[in-house]
């Protein structure tokens, strides 16, 4: 069982308020996940710059880590979060980068890439984990989170939403693919790669995938309706925007809210009830088999 949520400002007034919100409905959700959390932030970004999230084994390994990429990147910044580091490179330096971590920092995870992306993740309590990084103190334009009971699987980090497996882009997710097993050999004989063997990576590499053939977003998430077996929901955080669909049963819980100011979503109507203005806010449950997308 797993709760997800999201959130997507509309009022720039309300930027420096995402990560605090957002905090609040991940603690919400504790009772459908309580054993690992993680979110994805959209905050700002800046031309010619690629913003990695890198995750260490502990809070001294990857400190460790950012000295060796400084020495090794004079032109790189980063930013500590307990076990995380979010480096900011030169754009241009991506592929070099990617190398030298490779072939010097082998324990060194990454965990998502992009523009404004900032990626956080691991086992404990969600109020923990969101504290752990600072969540609530985190400002921008939307914000997608996860907690997870782990069902059938072990209880690691490496189980823990949000994948990443493209720029700027990630995806969390309710419930369980039957076909995912097929679905990774085929998109490795594509040439992608996976880093675990949970189901939600390989939806996130679908939709990735599916959008290198030129396909919109909306329009891969359309496609895999056909080609993604199982229950679920999605919700997708773009470098733009922010996304929802059910499959075609719905058989796991959502709902959604939007006022003027935000459109926000829950795996329950509880994680809303605190938000800014419900009281005027169109809630409603996203119909099977829709896109929802919003963009700013």
């Amino acid at each position: 069982m797993c709760g997800i949520v999201g959130l997507f400002i509309k009022d720039p007034a309300l930027e420096p308020e995402l990560g605090r919100l957002t905090a609040g409905m991940l603690e919400t959700m504790t009772g459908r996940g309580p054993d690992s959390a993680g979110f994805a932030v959209y905050g700002a970004g800046t031309d010619g710059r690629t913003k990695v999230t890198l995750r260490g084994t502990s809070d001294d390994a990857i400190r460790d880590t950012v000295l060796k990429i400084e020495k090794a990147f004079p032109d790189a910044s980063a930013t500590l979060h307990d076990t995380h580091a979010v480096v900011s490179i030169a754009t241009g330096d991506s592929v070099r980068f990617d190398h030298w971590l490779t072939d010097e920092c082998e324990d060194t995870e990454v965990v998502g890439r992009g523009n404004r992306m900032e990626i956080f993740k691991e086992v404990g309590l969600p109020a923990d984990v969101a504290a752990r990084f600072g969540l609530a103190t985190m400002r921008g334009t939307h914000a997608i989170g996860h907690t997870r009971m782990a069902t059938e699987s072990a209880v690691t980090t490496d189980g823990a939403h949000p994948y990443s497996t493209g720029q700027d882009q990630c995806l969390v997710h309710n419930g369980s693919l039957s076909n995912h097993n097929n679905l990774r050999r085929e998109l490795r004989r594509e040439g992608m790669t996976f880093e675990t063997e949970n189901d939600t990576e390989v939806a996130a590499g679908y939709l990735t995938h599916r959008m290198h053939e030129g396909l919109s977003l909306g329009d891969a998430l359309e496609v895999g309706l056909n080609d993604l077996d199982g229950f679920y929901t999605f919700v997708v955080g773009t470098e733009n925007g922010f996304g929802v669909l059910r499959d075609g049963i719905a058989c796991k819980p959502a709902v959604m809210a939007e006022t003027d100011q935000y459109v926000a979503f829950g795996s329950e109507y509880r994680v809303l009830a605190d938000l800014p203005g419900i009281g005027q806010a169109r809630i409603w449950e996203p119909e099977p088999a829709t896109v929802y997308f919003w963009e700013r």
